[in-house]
């Protein structure tokens, strides 16, 4: 595996044109109103977050756009992923624009937005064995390259996978910065596994990282922007694409933990809550939050959840 400066390129492409961009939507989003709402019964020093322009996925997705458009025609093993990334980015934005343009407190509803997720999983699907005739075959974990085939059941798993993913990254993204360092982290795994593979993804994957960095300078804490849904199920879309290109979904509860531990987390609250009329296991939910209310400040969370996504992907490397 060798690193060519060629090989770069689309990642400092991405920083800039995010970087750019996020600084010309804060002024546009904050002149329009098109701001974060907390919740009062939520964390309370996230209060002083209420007004902070959000929807900056926009930009993330801006600087993959382009490489996208550069290196899709060199790099056809990225189409599948884009399906994703952009089509959860868009179901991001309509829940995103329905919350904070339109005012409509939920959102898209539920069944709504199951459905998006669902069409565009079906489609993401579709493409990848019908088209890019990507095997359906997965790499198992510890198991030196082995593979297992779940036959007519790996469908309906890839549906769990990939929703569940998506959700989970969706759930992270609660603490300035977190969301984004923690998928920067992610990405280059896959970016490295791409390398030694010859997977060729690495030009989206080099992007990924190199938007979220120009994303950070903005969004790293104190935040002067979120990325809103728009960003955070886009970023769940390529995490679960770039796994299903390398054939690795069975790595994301590994390389992915704390996407996995923020969507337990509040699956296991929900549960109890309604098993137990009323308690709960954790202070608040997604976990990040319990975490805030035992008094660790958003940079360490950040940190601390960071440093055990790079441990857990060398471990996978």
């Amino acid at each position: 595996m060798s690193l060519n400066l060629t090989d770069v390129i689309p990642m400092f492409l991405a920083f800039i044109v995010t970087a750019v961009t996020t600084g010309l939507l804060i002024p546009f989003l904050t002149r329009n109103k098109v701001d974060q709402t907390e919740r009062e019964e939520g964390v309370k020093s996230h209060l002083k977050k209420k007004g902070t322009p959000t929807m900056g996925g926009l930009a993330i997705l801006a600087g993959i756009l382009v490489v996208s458009l550069i290196y899709v025609w060199k790099k056809p093993a990225i189409g599948p992923m884009l399906i994703l990334i952009f089509g959860f980015g868009v179901i991001g934005f309509l829940d995103d624009f329905l919350k904070v343009v339109l005012h409509r407190s939920d959102g898209l509803i539920a069944w709504q937005k199951l459905i998006l997720e669902f069409v565009v999983t079906g489609g993401f699907l579709v493409y990848l064995v019908k088209v890019a005739g990507v095997s359906m075959e997965m790499i198992l974990p510890f198991a030196n390259g082995k593979t297992i085939s779940l036959g007519w059941f790996a469908i309906p798993f890839a549906f769990i996978v990939i929703l569940a993913t998506v959700n989970g990254v969706n759930f992270t993204d609660g603490v300035d910065g977190l969301a984004s360092t923690v998928t920067i982290v992610t990405a280059l795994f896959f970016t490295i596994v791409s390398m030694k593979t010859n997977g060729g993804i690495t030009s989206i994957t080099f992007a990924v990282v190199g938007a979220l960095m120009g994303f950070l300078l903005f969004n790293a804490y104190p935040a002067k922007i979120f990325m809103g849904d728009t960003g955070s199920l886009a970023l769940g879309g390529f995490v679960a694409g770039a796994a299903y290109m390398m054939r690795m979904p069975l790595f994301i509860p590994i390389v992915g933990f704390i996407y996995a531990f923020e969507l337990l987390s509040v699956a296991m609250q929900v549960s109890y809550f309604k098993l137990t009329h009323g308690k709960r296991i954790f202070k608040m939910t997604p976990i990040h939050h319990h975490f805030e209310l035992c008094g660790w400040s958003e940079v360490r969370i950040v940190a601390v959840f960071s440093i055990l996504t790079a441990l857990l992907s060398f471990l996978m490397i």
